[in-house]
């Protein structure tokens, strides 16, 4: 007899609610089922998402000097033994003396190393007396004192030399000091490096007047 009357109202109905709402409450929790079967999906797609986003970013990290954007690797120049150098570089960091012999000789083109300014004015005795066309600096070699070389070369050479220097991309005030003191381009580094070829090419041809950047 009581069985009959407590069946609708009785605990199997309760149990029958409570089953109802357990679905709806676990995929409604923070760390329920459906975000779990998200995370599931979506980090392969972020990691393929980061891997091509990364590659963009590599590529547009230097625009205009980043690797995918390197300008092309000029022609060599015609090759002459008797070329006077009509480029000069003030650099004593090994790296960059290697790096720069290397890429001249590529070019078929003749650059000096000078350490002072008396050794450039000697060098552009041998030389004839024709201006150089292109000085490079390397801005941290102290033994030179580029800051207060440069302007002496400025006010001796005029137009027709272009001085170049280049620094650490974290040096903004010697970046500045630089071109204060006439430096005609100042490079980080690695544009520099980048660069090289075209320059090398630009003011090592003979006869062609460089045009001060």
């Amino acid at each position: 007899m009581n069985v009959g009357p407590g069946h609708p109202s009785g605990g199997g109905g309760k149990n029958r609610r409570r089953r109802g709402r357990r679905p709806s409450n676990r995929s409604g929790q923070p760390g329920g089922r459906d975000r779990q079967h998200s995370g599931i999906f979506t980090a392969p797609m972020d990691h393929s998402y980061r891997a091509a986003l990364g590659g963009d970013k590599s590529r547009g990290r230097g625009r205009g000097f980043g690797p995918s954007y390197s300008p092309a690797e000029p022609e060599p120049l015609p090759k002459s033994d008797d070329a006077t150098s009509r480029i000069f570089a003030f650099v004593d960091d090994l790296f960059f003396q290697a790096k720069i012999q290397e890429t001249a000789r590529k070019l078929n083109v003749k650059v000096e190393f000078v350490k002072t300014d008396k050794d450039l004015g000697e060098r552009m005795q041998q030389n004839g007396e024709e201006k150089p066309s292109l000085i490079i600096f390397d801005l941290n070699n102290t033994n030179a004192k580029p800051l207060t070389l440069i302007p002496k070369l400025k006010t001796k050479l005029k137009k027709g030399t272009s001085i170049i220097g280049f620094l650490s991309h974290v040096q903004g005030d010697l970046k500045q000091k630089a071109h204060e003191v006439g430096c005609d381009m100042v490079l980080p580094r690695s544009a520099f490096s980048q660069n090289l070829p075209q320059l090398l090419r630009r003011h090592g041809a003979p006869g062609e007047e460089a045009q001060p950047q």
